[in-house]
C-alpha cells in the first residue's frame, strides 16, 4: 500500500475523517474513484482503534540538561514529549503539509497578509481545570517574541509587531505581509500554556492527551492519559513512557526483545538486519533534509557557472541514493525542495548523471586542474565515501574532483561557509520561503553558496505575501529554476526518516516530510495484543 493510501486508511480507522473527507482527499492524492471507493470501504471495515495499554518509545536526542520549558526544546526527545502534553494553534496537513485548525479553529488574513485573525476554540481545558483563553495564546506568543526567552522559535516570530485579543480572538500584525503564518504558528516551540509560560514554563500544563507524571532529564520521562482531552482521535493508549537510548545498537536491541513498542533514528545500514525479525516495521518517512555539495558562487574557479554545471551533470544521484543512504531516500535536483512540501514546483525535470554534458560545460569553463572538495564525516553520515563516489564519476567525465577529508573538529566553523566546496547538510524548514529565506537571500548569515540575486531577492519577498497560491506556486518554480540552473548547490539526495516499531503499534502516519509522525508518534498509535 502506498504511503498516501494507507494515511487515509489510518486516518479513517483513527475516526479522523468521514466519507465525504475520506474521499476528497483520497482524490486529490490521486486516487481514483473506484479506488477510493473500495478502500474506504475495506478501511472502514477494520477494526477501531483500540484504546488502553502501556506504549513505551525508546528515543536517542536526550540529555541530563533536557528541561521541559517548550521555548528551549531542541532534540528529538524533547520534540516528542511536547506533543504528549501541549497544542498548538495551528498542525500541518499529514499528507499535504498544508495549516490545518489546532487551538485556532479558523483564520482570515487581511489583503496584504499582514493581519491576521484566528478564532480561538471555546470549551478546551488545561490539565489543571482552567479554560483556555486568548489572553493565554496572547500571552504565549508574547513569550517567544522576547528574546530574553531564547525561544527557539524566536526567528518564526520576531516579523509580528503587534499581539492582542480582540473580541475573543487573535489579532496578529505582521511588519511585512506573509502567506505562510498559519503554518509558522505550527512550530513547536510554540505551545499554548496557561498565561503564556510566565508562572511556571516548566510546569508541562497543557491541552494536550496526556498528562505528565514524571521526568527525569536524559532518562525517562511519563505520562498518563488525559481523560478532558477536547479531542477523541488520539490519545488511545492509558500511558506512555519515553526511553532515552542514545546508543544506535542498544535501541534495535531493545526493539528487537521487545523492552520498547518503537525507536527513532534507525540507521539505514542496519535495516537489512531488522527486517529480519518478524515482530518489525520498518517506518521510513520522506524527509526534508539533504545532503549537499555546496560551491561559492563568488569565489573563483566557482564564479563560473559553466563549472557548476559541470559538477552538477557529474554526479550519480542514484548512485548516491543507493550507496550512501542504502535506498532510504530520494534524489535531488539542485534546488532545496522537494515534493513534501506545499505548492512544490511541477515539471521540472530531473538532472540526471550525464558525463558528456559535464565534460561539455567543463570544457567550455576553460578550467584547467583538480577542483578541491574539503568534506569530512561531520558533515552528514558517509560524506567521506559520498565524496570519493563523486569523484569517481566526475572523472569519467575528465574532471579531476580531488578530496581533501578534514577533520570533524572545527569543520563547521573552519570549512563550512568558509572554504569555496565542500560537502554539509540542511535539516529542510516547515515551508519553502523559510527555506529559501535562510540559505538563498542575499542577506542571510548562512547563505553558503554565495548566491547573491537581486532578481531572487525580489521574487522570494514577493511571494512571501502572495496569498493567491496558483501564482506563489509559479513563484517558487522560477525560484526553483534560478537555484537549479544558476547556483552553487549540488544537491544529490533527500534522506529519509527512518524508525521502526512493533508489529503491535497500530496507526503509525506517515506525516509528509516530518520525523516520528510530526513528533506525534505517542498521540497517534494504539497497540494490539
Amino acid at each position: 500500500m502506498s504511503d498516501d493510501r494507507k494515511f487515509l486508511a489510518d486516518e479513517l480507522r483513527r475516526g479522523g475523517l468521514d466519507r465525504r473527507e475520506f474521499m476528497g482527499r483520497a482524490l486529490a492524492a490521486g486516487i481514483s474513484l473506484t479506488l477510493a471507493g473500495s478502500l474506504f470501504a475495506e478501511s472502514a471495515a477494520a477494526a477501531e482503534p483500540k484504546r488502553g495499554g502501556h506504549l513505551k518509545l525508546g528515543l536517542e536526542g536526550g540529555s541530563a540538561k533536557d528541561g521541559l520549558d517548550p521555548a528551549l526544546y531542541l532534540s528529538q526527545v524533547l520534540f516528542c514529549i511536547g506533543r504528549c502534553w501541549g497544542d498548538l494553534l495551528v498542525e500541518s496537513d499529514p499528507l499535504t503539509g498544508a495549516a490545518v485548525p489546532a487551538l485556532a479553529e479558523s483564520w482570515e488574513a487581511s489583503p496584504d497578509a499582514k493581519v491576521w485573525t484566528f478564532k480561538i476554540r471555546k470549551g478546551v481545558q488545561f490539565h489543571d481545570g482552567k479554560e483556555l483563553t486568548v489572553e493565554d495564546v496572547v500571552k504565549t506568543l508574547q513569550r517567544h517574541t522576547d528574546e530574553k526567552s531564547q525561544s527557539g522559535a524566536l526567528g518564526v516570530v520576531k516579523s509580528i509587531s503587534e499581539i492582542k485579543a480582540e473580541g475573543g480572538n487573535l489579532v496578529l500584525t505582521l511588519q511585512e505581509g506573509n502567506a505562510d503564518m498559519p503554518l509558522l504558528l505550527s512550530d513547536y516551540h510554540l505551545i499554548i500554556q496557561p498565561n503564556g509560560g510566565y508562572d511556571n514554563p516548566t510546569a508541562a500544563i497543557g491541552t494536550g492527551p496526556f498528562k505528565l507524571v514524571k521526568h527525569e532529564p536524559g532518562v525517562r520521562t511519563t505520562f498518563e492519559h488525559n481523560a478532558n482531552d477536547w479531542r477523541k482521535d488520539r490519545g488511545y493508549v492509558d500511558s506512555v513512557e519515553l526511553i532515552v537510548i542514545n546508543d544506535a545498537t542498544a535501541r534495535v536491541a531493545a526493539l528487537s526483545s521487545g523492552q520498547v513498542h518503537f525507536i527513532n533514528r534507525v540507521d539505514p545500514k542496519t535495516v537489512a538486519l531488522l527486517k529480519r525479525a518478524p515482530t518489525v516495521d520498518i517506518l521510513s518517512t520522506a524527509g526534508r533534509g539533504h545532503y549537499v555539495f555546496i560551491a561559492h558562487c563568488n569565489t573563483a574557479p566557482f564564479d563560473n557557472n559553466d563549472l557548476r554545471l559541470a559538477l552538477k551533470y557529474a554526479i550519480d544521484r542514484e548512485a548516491m541514493v543507493k550507496t550512501i543512504l542504502s535506498g532510504y531516500g530520494k534524489v535531488g535536483n539542485d534546488f532545496p525542495i522537494n515534493s513534501t512540501y506545499a505548492l512544490f514546483p511541477e515539471g521540472i525535470e530531473q538532472r540526471a548523471y550525464d558525463p558528456d554534458k559535464a565534460a561539455f560545460h567543463y570544457k567550455k569553463s576553460g578550467h584547467d586542474g583538480p577542483v578541491l572538495l574539503r568534506t569530512s564525516e561531520v558533515a552528514f553520515p558517509g560524506a567521506v565515501d559520498a565524496a570519493v563516489l563523486y569523484q569517481q564519476t566526475a572523472k569519467k567525465a575528465g574532471i579531476n574532483i580531488e578530496v581533501k577529508r578534514e577533520p570533524g573538529d572545527g569543520y563547521w566553523s573552519n570549512v563550512w561557509n568558509v572554504q569555496p566546496f565542500s560537502a554539509s547538510y540542511w535539516g529542510g524548514r516547515p515551508t519553502q520561503d523559510q527555506m529559501y529565506t535562510t540559505a538563498y537571500y542575499s542577506k542571510a548569515d548562512w547563505n553558503d553558496t554565495r548566491f547573491l540575486r537581486p532578481d531572487f531577492d525580489k521574487l522570494l519577498l514577493e511571494a512571501r505575501a502572495e496569498l493567491d497560491e496558483a501564482k506563489r506556486r509559479e513563484m517558487y518554480r522560477t525560484m526553483a529554476m534560478m537555484v537549479r540552473d544558476e547556483g552553487g548547490v549540488i544537491l544529490p539526495m533527500f534522506n529519509d526518516f527512518v524508525n521502526a516499531a512493533r508489529k503491535t503499534v497500530k496507526g503509525y502516519v506517515h506525516d509528509i516530510g516530518n520525523d516520528m509522525s510530526n513528533g506525534y508518534v505517542a498521540n497517534r498509535v494504539w497497540l494490539e495484543g
